[in-house]
Order: structure tokens, then C-alpha cells, then sequence
């Protein structure tokens, strides 16, 4: 297991000004389980898998993996990158070109302090080459590999030592749509399978949401919150994260009061009175955000059943996707965003029921 309690990270940037990367960073990864560290560009998130690398220094912090301390601000520990015994694969997979696809996977256990046999080696190597399905190719030369085979080779190459702990700093960044797509649910059956325990660095929410157990979501140098995909997706803690992952729609409004109890409340928006769902207790006059999700405003050509959160717009724009069409509706001078199957074929112009389910209107505290 990975613990990581209060780490803050500082460093000087070019004009001497301190840059505060990781601020009060804490959080546990369970054994053999995926977490993802999720943020814009300059959030902290890879300076916070640096320091649990080693390769940055914390100013304040602990880090230990299977109750090993490997930094420690109070009792003064800092184990070097090179001894702490991580797996670690970054945007770069800095593949060794004059090198076979074996010796490059060799690489870790040839220079490694501990010392192994030819046969231990080969065993040990076939073996991780074999689980990231590149066993066929060890006689190859690394440069002619494709760029997913490459980013194959550089996490077996990370694997071979059988690491406590995994280190990925956005390895599907360099591929292309396509292949990132097919390598996620190749790198999610290799860890599952392998059950090693890894921290996964992205700032694509896709990415996170379909790879993690658990996920991190980071903005200026702080965690917003921590949660399984779907409660991240579904149950945001805030409009950072409810607007960083994914899309939605955000709806200004004034709390009326409780609706039914069960978290459930009344609030008055620009579009009508909302029933909604709130993530923490609020009172009459709170300030809110709503989010609602583009896949859950639902629009109908005939009046649906419900009698909350129902009005009648028009289609003012739709974009036709592939497998989904994307509308905007207006709702009097308020337009919102729908994702539908696209068998709905209501023309540009021609009005539209909408309905929002209570249970996927988020009410945030504004701030």
C-alpha cells in the first residue's frame, strides 16, 4: 500500500518566485489497485509523482509503500530514486535504439545492484514480455516497433523488477486517438491482471475514468477530491471538478427550501424552479451551482409523464456526432446542452420537451 500524508512540494521558477506545486497532498492506494492523480496542466499532479519517485524533493511530508518509509520530512529520511525500487514510465519511454526489444526489457536487471543468471534473466524477461504480448518480438530491434509496441516495451521494461509500486506519467500522451483508446483497455487487463499497485498521472478525463479504482482530482497544487469514477463523474464536490471532468451544464440559483428531504431541494434558477440533489446540507438563500450532464437532460417531441422539471424549448443547434447528436435547446433567453442517440431527428427551430432528473441535478455551494 501507498501512503502519501501532508506532502508540500516548492520549488523557485525562473524569475526566483516560489512556485507552490503539491500543497497538503494526502492520500492511501491500496495494494494492487489503480489511482489516478487527474489535473490540468501546472495542477501538481506530476510533481507529486516525482516526489513519490524520488526525483523531487518535498519541503514537508511523508511517503511510505508497505509501511517503508521512503521520505520523511520529521523523521529526515529520503531514500534515493535508484533505491526505493519503483516501476516508473513516463511521456517519453526513453527506449534504448541500438538495443533489441529483449535487452531493453533486460536493461533494469543487468545494472541492477542485485545480480541474476542468464537463465534467471531470460525467464524473468520473456516473462513481462509475454504479459504485455511482445514475447514474439524479442529479437527485434526497438527503433522499428509501432508507438503503442514501444510504450509496451517501456512499461515491461518498468515491470521486470516486480516493483512495489507502479509510476505512469502520462504514457498514452504521445499515441495517436486511436491507439490511446485500444492501449487503455490493454494497460487496464494488464494491471488487473498483474495486480500491481500503480499511480497514473493524465490530465484526460477519459483516460482517468476508464482506468482508475480511484481518482485524484488536483487544482493548484491541492486535491478537489477523491473518489471511484463514478462518484467523481456523477457526485462532484465542486464546479472545478464538475467542470473539469467531462461537460456540463451550470445553472445559477437561490435555494426555496427542502423538497421531500433525502438531500433533496427546491431551487429557483433562471429556467424555473428545480427540484435538485445537494452533496452537503444547505439552507434557504444558499447560493448554488447546478450541474446537470449533458446525457441527463433528456429531450422528448410529446410531453413526458414526470410533472417536475419539465419545460417546453426549441432547438436552436444540433451536431451530428457518430454515435451520439449533440443539441442546444433554448429555454427562453438560457440555451443547454443535450447528448441523444441520434434517432432523434427534431429539425433546427421546432419546439421541445426537456426533462431533468432530480437525481442528476447537482447542487454546488457557490462560492
Amino acid at each position: 500500500m501507498l501512503r502519501v500524508s501532508g506532502l508540500y512540494t516548492e520549488y523557485p521558477n525562473d524569475k526566483g518566485e516560489i512556485v507552490k506545486a503539491a500543497q497538503d497532498v494526502t492520500f492511501e492506494v491500496p495494494e494492487g489497485k489503480l489511482f489516478t492523480l487527474l489535473g490540468p496542466s501546472g495542477c501538481g499532479k506530476t510533481t507529486t509523482l516525482r516526489s513519490i519517485a524520488g526525483l523531487e524533493k518535498p519541503r514537508v511530508g511523508e511517503i511510505a509503500v508497505n509501511d517503508r518509509i521512503v521520505y520523511s520530512s520529521s523523521k529526515r529520511v529520503f531514500v534515493n530514486p535508484n533505491r526505493r525500487g519503483f516501476g516508473m514510465v513516463f511521456q517519453s519511454y526513453a527506449i534504448w535504439p541500438h538495443m533489441t526489444v529483449f535487452a531493453n526489457a533486460a536493461f533494469p536487471l543487468d545494472v541492477g545492484s542485485r545480480k541474476y543468471s542468464r537463465a534467471q534473466i531470460r525467464e524473468k524477461v520473456m516473462r513481462v514480455l509475454k504479459s504485455v504480448q511482445l514475447d514474439h518480438l524479442a529479437d527485434r530491434d526497438a527503433t522499428k516497433l509501432s508507438g503503442g509496441q514501444q510504450q509496451r516495451l517501456a512499461l515491461a521494461r518498468a515491470l521486470v523488477m516486480e516493483p512495489a509500486l507502479l509510476l505512469l506519467d502520462e504514457p498514452l500522451s504521445n499515441l495517436d486517438a486511436k491507439l490511446r483508446h485500444h492501449l487503455r483497455f490493454e494497460l487496464k487487463r494488464l494491471q488487473r491482471e498483474l495486480r500491481i499497485t500503480t499511480v497514473y498521472v493524465t490530465h484526460d478525463q477519459s483516460e482517468a475514468l476508464a482506468l482508475s479504482h480511484e481518482i485524484a482530482v488536483m487544482s493548484e497544487g491541492r486535491i478537489q477530491q477523491i473518489g471511484s469514477p463514478r462518484d467523481i463523474y456523477e457526485r462532484p464536490k465542486n464546479s472545478f471538478v464538475a467542470d473539469f471532468v467531462g461537460s456540463t451544464n451550470f445553472l445559477d440559483g437561490s435555494v426555496l427550501g427542502p423538497d421531500g428531504g433525502d438531500a433533496h431541494y427546491r431551487v429557483r434558477t433562471e429556467i424555473g424552479d428545480l427540484c435538485v440533489k445537494a452533496t452537503e446540507h444547505l439552507r434557504e438563500n444558499d447560493k448554488v451551482l447546478v450541474s446537470v450532464r449533458p446525457e441527463d437532460v433528456r429531450l422528448t417531441e410529446a410531453r413526458p409523464q414526470a410533472n417536475v422539471n419539465v419545460w417546453q424549448g426549441k432547438v436552436d443547434q444540433k451536431v451530428f456526432l457518430g454515435e451520439v447528436l449533440d443539441f442546444q435547446v433554448k429555454l427562453g433567453d438560457r440555451v443547454l446542452l443535450s447528448r441523444e442517440h441520434p434517432s432523434l431527428r427534431t429539425p433546427i427551430g421546432d419546439p421541445i420537451f426537456v426533462q431533468l432528473d432530480p437525481e442528476k441535478c447537482v447542487a454546488l455551494k457557490a462560492a
